[in-house]
């Protein structure tokens, strides 16, 4: 499959999974959670239900589940600590919105972790019944 096609796929997925994980996001800050607990828990949701649609749909990984789930954590440890990263400095440091912080901060762990799908955490090319 083409980079290009699994990017509108890893895009498609991302849309519509963080469109909704963004909107609790909002939902629950406005309720009064801290920002960044917020980020937490929505973070875990839609990495969990991105697991699934990365792995069958964007990616077509047809390697071992439980090693791509490892790698998948990893990935997305790392992505929340960027997260969280950007968070700190933007918000707590520099005094922007939160709001607007978090969305930026979507687009850029977004973009670092479909380098990291596509490249260790779904290449089939890794795998013993790899392509």
């Amino acid at each position: 499959m083409s980079s290009m096609l699994q990017l509108v796929r890893y895009g498609v997925v991302g849309v519509a999974s963080n469109a909704a994980i963004y909107g609790l996001y909002l939902l629950i800050t406005y309720l009064g959670m801290e920002a960044k607990l917020a980020m937490t828990l929505v973070y875990l949701v839609g990495a969990t239900i991105g697991f699934v649609g990365n792995r069958k749909w964007t990616f077509e990984h047809s390697g071992a589940a439980s090693g791509a789930a490892l790698r998948y954590v990893l990935a997305h440890t790392f992505g929340y600590l960027l997260n969280l990263t950007i968070l700190y400095v933007f918000v707590d440091r520099y005094g922007y919105p939160h709001q607007w912080v978090q969305a930026a901060a979507i687009v850029v762990v977004a973009g670092w972790l479909f380098v990291i799908f596509k490249f260790l955490v779904f290449n089939d090319s890794k795998s013993p019944r790899g392509k």
